[in-house]
């Protein structure tokens, strides 16, 4: 192992990986690159108990444009990521949509605010009154409902773990270098960040530290004494089984059924022959950075009730698997948080994401990996979700948060 890395990632799940793998894909790159993962199981990752979903349907351009770029390059994952001697890697992507559901005269203007800022950016995404609703999902309820919004294209679900494993195993092919250890300090000279110190001992020079510690962010910015506002946030997951499946009876999409979000903020989607769900807890604490107990609760006084009220289908229902898992979440605005410190300006943030890492990998890396290599955005400018407005306590206005 070199005792000096031009870049040093902490944390080698999906962010930390797609960072490392721009980078080294990049011919206008030529240093070496070092990610640091403290658990390669990736058990607890936050890229491993996710829903693993893409959505347009967000209300800032900016967002819209990530999951663009985002879409598209799940779509050709395939063909970008082959390594050679291995089967090209197939993330399975299902494009069954997001469907919005509004029951208020707020949420009805919500979504077609929203829908102005997708359309003019391209996304395909329509608006549906109450009887095209009916007609296209004949299993839902939609008496109550006021307002739809469809996602008829570059949405849906896809493998969390293929993502980030499929970023691995090319930026290792392509020359970057991993390694089992933990960052337990990070040295600095003046406003520059100059070593990262392993657990296991060994000082690593480095030129640039990259922040990629998903959940752990907090504590990898106070090693360099610095600060970010991200703490765990614990989300519950259940699949269930449903007695009379309504899956296959859409008329639109081949039968198939989208990600439901219902009014009350209950979200579904097909799973194979299952259905996933959740909900954003009421009471919504950070969790220790090891606490993993699913709110097994959640699904009685939740979720069943809401989308038993929403679906004669999902009135016969029962919970065969759930787990927990934690969003990396940006307390001050619900966002990601991409770029470098203004002072300590070789330490980046690629941190904050808040549900939707594996959506914004992608243009997250990309983005990082510009930042790196020439200074600047080339593609995508994120400078909107950079670290100043975290500074200047400036939050990041997204109305579509889920």
């Amino acid at each position: 192992m070199k005792t000096q890395y031009d870049v040093v990632i902490v944390g080698g799940a999906v962010i930390g990986s797609a960072v490392a793998y721009f980078l080294k894909a990049n011919p206008d790159f030529r240093g070496s690159v070092l990610v640091v993962e403290r658990d390669p199981t990736y058990r607890f990752a936050s890229t491993s108990l996710s829903s693993s979903s893409i959505r347009v349907q967000f209300s800032n351009p900016i967002n819209v444009r990530i999951s663009q770029f985002g879409s598209a390059f799940i779509k050709d994952f395939a063909g970008r990521m082959q390594v050679a001697g291995d089967a090209p890697p197939d993330l399975n992507f299902h494009q069954g949509g997001y469907l919005f559901l509004a029951n208020t005269a707020e949420q009805e203007q919500t979504l077609r605010e929203n829908h102005a800022v997708q359309i003019a950016c391209g996304a395909d995404v329509v608006l549906w009154d109450q009887e095209d609703l009916a007609r296209a999902f004949p299993h839902l309820r939609v008496d109550d409902i006021r307002l739809a919004s469809y996602g008829r294209s570059g949405e849906g679900w896809f493998s969390n773990t293929g993502l980030m494993n499929g970023f691995k195993a090319k930026a290792r092919e392509l020359g970057a270098d991993y390694l089992t250890d933990e960052v337990v300090a990070i040295g600095r000279s003046g406003n520059s960040v100059t070593s990262v110190t392993l657990k296991s001992g060994a000082v690593i020079g480095a030129g640039t530290v990259v922040n990629a510690s998903g959940p752990r962010a907090a504590l990898t910015a106070r090693m360099a004494g610095l600060d970010v506002p991200v703490e765990p946030r614990k989300r519950t997951l259940f699949v269930f089984d449903c007695a009379k499946t309504p899956e296959g009876s859409a008329t639109v999409n081949g039968g198939r059924l989208p990600l439901m979000i219902d009014p009350s903020g209950v979200f579904c989607r097909p799973e194979g022959r299952y259905f996933l769900s959740g909900a954003a807890p009421v009471d919504d604490p950070a969790v220790d950075w090891d606490d993993f107990e699913p709110r097994y609760d959640e699904f009685e006084n939740a979720v069943w009730p809401m989308l038993a009220e929403r679906s004669a289908n999902f009135e016969a229902i029962k919970v065969v698997n759930q787990w927990a898992g934690h969003y990396d979440f940006n307390a001050l605005d619900h966002n990601l948080i991409v770029g470098r410190h203004p002072e300590v300006t070789n330490f980046l943030f690629a941190n904050g994401f808040s549900g939707h890492g594996l959506q914004q990998g992608p243009a997250a890396g990309r983005g990082v990996s510009e930042l790196i290599t020439y200074g600047g955005y080339r593609t995508l400018d994120l400078t909107e979700v950079g670290y100043e407005r975290i500074v200047e306590n400036r939050p990041f206005l997204e109305k579509a948060v889920i």
